[in-house]
Formats: C-alpha cells, sequence, structure tokens
C-alpha cells in the first residue's frame, strides 16, 4: 500500500514540472528596394522664366537735337530696308549748315591773305600756321553740319517691323534720343532668361532647353542656347542667357516664356553624395535618417546624415554616406534598426 502511494506522488510531481517553451515565430522580413549612394554630379533641371525678343532690336534716333517735322511709321508697320520713317524740322540744319559754309569760306579768305603777305616777309610764320589751322578746323565743320543735314531723315537700315514709337511730331528732341526701334525679323526670335552666376556657368551654347509660351499655346517645343552673357547686370546681379527659338505662328517680342534647362555638370569631388529622394526619412532642418544595407547579414541600419539640396528627385548629401553603399528606397516607414529585409531586384 505505501508503495502504491509513492508511485502516484511520483507521477504527480512529475506532472507538475515545467515543459519546454515554444520556438518564438520566424520574423516576417519586409521586401524593399535599394538605390546605390552615387556621387554628387550637380545634374539638374532648372526652370526660368523670360520675356521673347528679336535677337536684334535696334534703337533708331537723330544725330542732332530739334523739333521732329513728321514719323511717317507706327508701333507694328513692316517696313523696307531704306524706307524713310522719321523727318526733322530741317530749319536749323540747314542755318547751320549755311553759317558753316560761310565760315569756311571766311577762313579760307583770311589764310590766303595772310599766306601772301608771308612771302612778302610782312607777317610772321605762326600767324599764318594760325590762319591755316582755322581754316581746316571751318572746312571740317562744314561736313559735320553736313552730315547732320543727311542724318535729319531717319531711314530703316534694314527690313523689319517697329516695336516702339516713344517719340512724336512736334517734339524737341535731343541727339541721340530714340525716335522709334525696329526689329530685325530676319534675325529671329530668342527667350532671353535672366539667370543666377551659379546656374549659368554650367550652361552652354548648344544645350537644348524645352520651352513654353502660353501665349502661342500650351505645349513645349525644343529651343537652343544661342549666347551666354560675359557679364552680370549691375542692378540684379544676373547673367543673360538667350535661347534661340524655332519659327512658330504668333510670336512676338514682349511674350512671357518658361524654359527648363538641364544643368550639368562634374562631380563633385568632395565626397558629397546623391540619393533618391525616397530614402531619406525623419528630415528637420539640414539631417535626417536613411537605412543603409547590409549586403553580408541582410539586415538594415539606420543612420543619420547631413542633407544638402534637393533636385527633381535626387537629394544631395553632405556627410554621412559613402559612394558606393546602397540604402533602401521603398517601405521606410516599417522598417527598424537592425532588422533583416528581403531585397527586391
Amino acid at each position: 500500500m505505501r508503495r502504491t502511494w509513492i508511485v502516484m506522488l511520483t507521477a504527480a510531481l512529475a506532472g507538475c514540472s515545467p515543459t519546454a517553451a515554444p520556438p518564438p515565430p520566424a520574423e516576417t522580413r519586409v521586401s524593399v528596394r535599394l538605390a546605390e549612394v552615387v556621387p554628387a554630379s550637380g545634374i539638374g533641371a532648372l526652370l526660368v522664366s523670360g520675356t521673347v525678343r528679336l535677337k536684334r532690336e535696334t534703337p533708331l534716333a537723330f544725330n542732332s537735337g530739334g523739333r521732329i517735322a513728321a514719323i511717317l511709321v507706327r508701333e507694328g508697320d513692316s517696313v523696307r530696308s531704306g524706307q524713310v520713317l522719321a523727318r526733322l524740322d530741317p530749319v536749323a540744319l540747314d542755318a547751320a549748315s549755311a553759317s558753316a559754309r560761310a565760315e569756311a569760306v571766311r577762313a579760307d579768305a583770311d589764310y590766303r591773305r595772310l599766306a601772301d603777305l608771308g612771302q612778302k616777309g610782312w607777317v610772321t610764320a605762326p600767324r599764318i600756321d594760325s590762319a591755316r589751322a582755322a581754316a581746316a578746323a571751318a572746312k571740317a565743320r562744314v561736313a559735320q553740319t553736313s552730315f547732320d543735314v543727311r542724318l535729319g531723315v531717319i531711314t530703316a537700315p534694314t527690313s523689319g517691323v517697329i516695336l516702339r514709337r516713344p517719340a512724336e511730331p512736334g517734339q524737341v528732341v535731343a541727339a541721340g534720343a530714340p525716335v522709334l526701334t525696329l526689329g530685325e525679323m530676319a534675325s529671329g526670335y530668342v527667350l532671353r532668361l535672366p539667370m543666377a552666376d551659379a546656374d549659368m556657368t554650367r550652361v552652354a551654347r548648344g544645350q537644348v532647353a524645352t520651352v513654353t509660351i502660353p501665349a502661342i499655346g500650351a505645349a513645349p517645343f525644343a529651343a537652343t542656347v544661342s549666347e551666354v552673357g560675359a557679364r552680370g547686370d549691375e542692378a540684379t546681379g544676373t547673367f543673360r542667357v538667350e535661347l534661340a527659338l524655332p519659327p512658330r505662328p504668333g510670336l512676338r517680342s514682349g511674350l512671357i516664356g518658361a524654359a527648363r534647362l538641364q544643368l550639368g555638370g562634374a562631380t563633385t569631388g568632395d565626397g558629397t553624395v546623391s540619393v533618391p529622394a525616397t530614402a531619406v526619412f525623419a528630415a528637420r532642418a539640414d539631417e535626417g535618417f536613411v537605412f543603409v544595407h547590409d549586403a553580408a547579414s541582410g539586415k538594415i541600419a539606420r543612420r543619420m546624415v547631413a542633407l544638402g539640396p534637393l533636385g527633381d528627385s535626387a537629394l544631395t548629401v553632405t556627410n554621412g554616406l559613402k559612394s558606393g553603399e546602397r540604402v533602401v528606397i521603398s517601405g521606410v516607414d516599417r522598417l527598424r534598426d537592425g532588422m533583416a529585409v528581403t531585397v527586391v531586384r
């Protein structure tokens, strides 16, 4: 009987002993896509607004001041080479020319008389030289006034269209004051863009850009960089870049357009790298985080990085990553430091 109780107690104690814990469930791996860290090249797109102009737009003016007698064209008129466009009142010009001719006759007569007296020894050589110089100056004055008379009429230097008419008949203008602005149609239209110095240095002649001019249609078209300014504007500090526009119906000087340029450049060489913008999370100010993938272990590690400028799709990283490393670019909100992931290729 006693032995039976011992057997029953042993069995009961055996039933109360702890059993081995079941193995933990396997961690579910998250599928991610990776991107390789590459050196920053400075390549990016830039959208700049500008103004359509004719390549050659020439202000026309009189060579001397006076009262405008007539302006024979209006803004928008097409003109041909040699066509008379405006005339200055000739009264003052003719009077100045007549006075110059009379002075030239008097100065020449004085010189001849003194030269004759000099041969007789009655006047000194310096006085004769002075009379000779006065006669030459009077003759030059005749040439100048004759030139002013000829330029009292403005003619079209080339065929084109009148873009501006800032003056009116009866107005008194100074010498060189613009009376008309002529646009040479044969020179073609350009889009003039103001660009900052850092962007201008990465633009070159022959580079292709995409241009949109809403006034003539929403469809973009290609244009070519034809000129890059050599000097910045003193007021704004910007440089002028011109794009040669292909012939298109509806183009007019003064239209507003926008150009999209791909700015290229060599690698920076200072350790700055570029990653897709989707790789960065928890960004604040100039810092953020990325998950770097370790190919040997299949795990990811969170790393803080210093951020630079953001382009169209790539973000510059100035510190914290090296070229050749691989970062996660998808599903970063589902990941944590040290997690093993499955790479989707």
